[in-house]
């Protein structure tokens, strides 16, 4: 079989911690080898995410650490092939959370047709111009009418996880079948050379059956939604590792000069702090430490994403327009990672972490 993976680099599992990786992310390791061109295949990536995903960690449950070392060993081998890890984690994940609290059983996943070998998206984004609605039936059934934005392989995955408005304010999670006549992904839309494969889309919903998983607000209120969120960091940090690798092989070349030095050294530093932020914020979450989650969340996505920004700045100016041209490998990492890199959205993210620093949040809540 053929991989993604550069065959003389012995091992890519990554440890989060500074020392071996976790059991975790070596079995990641170990199965994607196996992979079929890992990341740029979708249906045997999405394979090998199902049959993985049973067996990775949920957050803030003892092993956190080991997750995101998981997805931070996924994006290392390929952006892409993290891009579709990610959500199909944090579906299982928000699932455990909602059947630990009574809201969804696996009866009434089986009647939406979801079991242990369904794929899953999380599609949870709003866009201007769209609204996707709920609406409860007097026999207690859900129905789901409008349009969904930003739905990350809408046509590839089994199942998904939808947040629809149930109100003029209020949103409530649903589980739908995505095979469904009643779905229909507008393919034609995503037009990205980054994560090209990964197509993110709008999807009509017309009369679909959905699954209320919680009540209104809960998916937002739930301490994991933010964990989640720091899971895209370390798929951004992954990524960003083979970057790091070049720069440092360009500065160990002997007709190296100071300033390829001067690169490694700067990527290096980033790249170190962001990953101490990540196991910093992996030891709190299985600590369950009373305090801000949110706040740890904002600050752990914009260290990792400043950090991921000026690597791949800094490899654009190290290692010149070669790499871009003619390493296939190198032009994909690149374009993926800056796609994927911005659902941090930069200074307005930045401005929302200010707010919340002025406005504290009281211990405990998120």
């Amino acid at each position: 079989m053929t991989t993604s993976l550069v065959s003389a680099e012995p091992s890519i599992a990554v440890s989060l911690a500074g020392d071996e990786p976790g059991r975790a992310a070596a079995r990641a390791e170990t199965s994607l080898r196996s992979v079929v061109a890992f990341g740029t295949h979708v249906d045997a990536t999405i394979d090998w995410a199902v049959e993985l995903g049973g067996s990775v960690p949920t957050p803030g449950r003892g092993s956190t650490l080991e997750r995101w070392e998981t997805l931070a060993t996924a994006a290392r081998a390929d952006v892409a092939g993290a891009r579709v890890l990610e959500p199909h984690l944090d579906a299982l994940a928000i699932l455990a959370d909602a059947s630990a609290e009574g809201h969804v059983t696996t009866a009434d996943l089986a009647r939406l047709g979801a079991d242990a070998y369904s794929s899953w998206g999380v599609f949870a984004a709003e866009g201007e111009g769209v609204r996707l609605e709920a609406r409860r039936r007097e026999d207690g059934s859900w129905l789901l009418n409008g349009v969904k934005p930003w739905c990350s392989l809408a046509d590839c995955v089994s199942h998904a996880l939808v947040t629809a408005w149930t109100g003029p304010t209020e949103r409530r999670l649903f589980g739908v079948a995505m095979q469904e006549p009643h779905v229909h992904p507008q393919r034609d839309t995503w037009v990205s050379r980054g994560l090209a494969q990964i197509r993110s889309s709008p999807v009509e919903f017309v009369d679909a059956p959905a699954l209320p998983l919680g009540d209104d607000g809960w998916y937002l209120r739930r301490e994991g939604f933010w964990w989640g969120g720091v899971g895209v960091a370390a798929c951004w940090w992954g990524g960003a590792l083979p970057l790091l690798d070049a720069l440092a092989r360009a500065a160990a070349r002997p007709d190296a000069d100071q300033l390829a030095d001067t690169y490694y050294g700067t990527a290096d530093a980033r790249m170190w702090a962001a990953r101490l932020a990540l196991a910093d914020a992996a030891s709190r979450a299985d600590r369950m430490d009373p305090g801000p989650v949110r706040l740890i969340s904002e600050r752990v996505r914009a260290i990792v994403a400043d950090a991921v920004e000026s690597v791949l700045s800094v490899a654009d100016r190290a290692l010149g327009p070669g790499p871009l041209a003619s390493d296939e490998a190198h032009a994909r990492r690149v374009g993926d990672l800056r796609t994927y890199l911005r659902q941090h959205h930069a200074e307005r993210d930045l401005a929302r972490l200010g707010r919340t620093l002025t406005h504290p949040i009281s211990p405990g809540t998120t």
